[in-house]
């Protein structure tokens, strides 16, 4: 992939058809040093006991802040326009606590 500035100081993002189509996960989990946050995004598929990292995002903490930011103004975008997303009372996330990670 290339990135680079035109002339115009415009940044160029090229977008691979491979990644265009995007990867389904329904779980994110999230961790962090003092130097980055790690969200690795999870698809559990119920019945099955193992659930595979789909993807693992490394982040500075300034592009974590950024990043959460942008979401925000998004879903505030997103709700003026197609109303509020509700969210259903879920099982706590304590119920996670049996997570195990293999490497």
């Amino acid at each position: 992939m290339e990135n680079q500035e035109n002339n115009s100081g415009q940044l160029q993002i090229e977008l691979k058809e491979e990644i265009a189509q995007g990867i389904y996960a329904n779980l994110a989990i999230i961790a962090h040093s003092s130097s980055e946050f790690i969200v690795d995004f999870v698809r559990v598929l119920p019945g099955m006991p193992k659930a595979g990292v789909k993807s693992r995002i490394v982040l500075a903490p300034e592009h974590a802040k950024r990043l959460l930011r942008a979401l925000e103004d998004n879903i505030n975008k997103y709700e003026r326009v197609f109303g509020p997303i509700r969210i259903p009372e879920e099982r706590p996330f304590a119920a996670l606590s049996n997570v195990k990670g293999e490497a």
